[in-house]
């Protein structure tokens, strides 16, 4: 089962005097997520945001190993931020920027995305444990924003739990989705299917499904491929 606490700090576990937070599931799958991360970006440079950081201790951890990009946290809650900071001067390294404040829902996301202060074209975005703890409209702007802001050969990873062709991939993911539901009609575990609708709608495809620990998947989009007579 996927696990997401909608806002760190609030699950009774400690808080760090710098603010920094801790995520269970992050000791749990952060290897995973690289892996599948580093088959696209070893090697290479350029600008990559983590759309959603929570704790920030993925971005740490993926600029750690890849020192060759340089990486743009974000979130929306402002305790996340400030422990997305922490993270940030605990790990010490010089190729993760301060956290964007992006606000998923705009498809624009972030006046640093335009304004010269933040990152240019992307050579990927990643996602993980968000689009089932918010608003349809948060997938709808993240895909339409990584739509405007990837580079022609730039990725979107999706990580989470997902229904395929209707129906859940495992029993523990219908009861969360089940709770997640009870707690707000608008979230839930999206479906694969209509995710690929929003991709197609933002110039992207379905590139790849990864099977990843607890019944999770990591969904990598591309762009669209034209074939010469104009069609996908």
């Amino acid at each position: 089962m996927a696990e997401y606490v909608l806002e760190f700090g609030k699950d009774g576990r400690p808080v760090e005097p710098d603010g920094r937070l801790d995520a269970p599931a992050f000791h749990r799958n952060h290897q995973a997520i690289r892996a599948i991360l580093q088959k696209f970006l070893a090697g290479k440079s350029g600008d990559v945001v983590e759309a959603g950081s929570g704790t920030g201790q993925h971005v740490v951890d993926f600029a750690r190993h890849l020192p060759g990009i340089t990486w743009w946290p974000s979130d929306l809650n402002e305790q996340h931020l400030k422990s997305i900071g922490a993270w940030r001067a605990h790990a010490g390294l010089p190729n993760i920027r301060p956290p964007l404040r992006i606000d998923l829902s705009d498809p624009t996301w972030c006046a640093e995305m335009h304004d010269g202060s933040g990152p240019g074209k992307l050579l990927a975005v990643f996602c993980a444990n968000v689009i089932h703890i918010a608003p349809w409209r948060v997938a709808e702007g993240l895909f339409a924003g990584a739509g405007r802001y990837l580079q022609p050969d730039g990725r979107l990873f999706l990580y989470g739990p997902f229904k395929r062709d209707g129906e859940h991939t495992a029993i523990s993911n219908a009861v969360f989705d089940s709770s997640l539901r009870d707690r707000d009609p608008e979230w839930g575990v999206r479906d694969v299917e209509d995710l690929e609708k929003l991709a197609a709608a933002a110039g992207l495809q379905l590139a790849e499904t990864a099977e990843m620990p607890a019944n999770n998947l990591t969904l990598v989009f591309a762009r669209r491929k034209i074939s010469p007579d104009g069609g996908a």
